[in-house]
């Protein structure tokens, strides 16, 4: 079983849709499973305080060490993976969802306010990752992102085993176009080589579409998938 667990000051979010369609399927067969920490029940005064003024000035708030240590060592075996979702992470990808799928369990802390304490990071090898450039408002939306994007890969939540395998970025190249029935939808047809029956002819097409989209719109990826086809 993949074991996740989540520490937040807002529990009540979870597990959202994570418990619906195939994620939800997956949970109740076992495949994987999700704990939810309430890291705001580890604070020790009576008004429950998880955050405080950073020292040096500025603005916003930060959240406290000794609080989320708390929660964090009573509730962590030793040397399980622990990830913080920070806008100054490295930016997460496809690799790297494969890659967190392959350990036993992972953990995820979301920040809030202006972030954690940084000796937390330091001291508990903490690994920080971001979804992009840009600030939210708390880290539980990202580890909805994150957490989707990693069981996709674990073994039995997807019912088609080979949806992960042709999907966008799996081999370097955004996915090509899809199409279904009606074959006539408001006077436009599908193209003929996908009625042609020919698999050979389907891939190439398929192939060359995935890389003049990724070309058009991703030339970063495309750089990449060039390098990729020499070496």
């Amino acid at each position: 079983m993949f074991k996740s667990r989540v520490f937040t000051l807002y529990p009540d979010y979870f597990p959202g849709y994570l418990e619906k369609g195939l994620f939800g399927k997956a949970m109740k067969e076992k495949i994987w499973s999700l704990e939810i920490v309430d890291i705001r029940n580890y604070a020790e005064d009576k008004h429950k305080t998880v955050d405080d003024t950073p020292y040096g000035g500025g603005d916003g708030m930060i959240m406290k060490a000794d609080v989320l240590a708390r929660s964090l060592d009573k509730n962590l075996p030793q040397d399980e993976k622990i990830i913080y979702l920070s806008p100054k992470g490295k930016i997460f990808d496809h690799n790297c969802a494969k890659r967190f799928s392959e350990f036993e369990s992972i953990n995820f802390i979301c920040g809030h306010f202006e972030g954690i304490d940084q000796r937390i990071i330091d001291s508990r090898n903490i690994e920080e990752i971001s979804i992009g450039d840009f600030v939210l408002s708390g880290g539980e939306t990202a580890v909805f992102v994150v957490l989707d994007a990693i069981l996709r890969f674990v073994p039995g939540v997807l019912g088609n085993v080979n949806s992960s395998k042709n999907e966008s970025f799996e081999n370097g190249l955004l996915e090509y176009p899809q199409y279904t029935k009606p074959q006539i939808f408001e006077q436009k047809g599908v193209p003929e080589v996908l009625l042609s029956g020919d698999h050979a002819k389907i891939k190439d097409w398929r192939l060359s579409q995935s890389e003049a989209i990724t070309r058009d719109r991703r030339p970063d990826l495309w750089e990449k998938y060039k390098k990729t086809k020499k070496n």
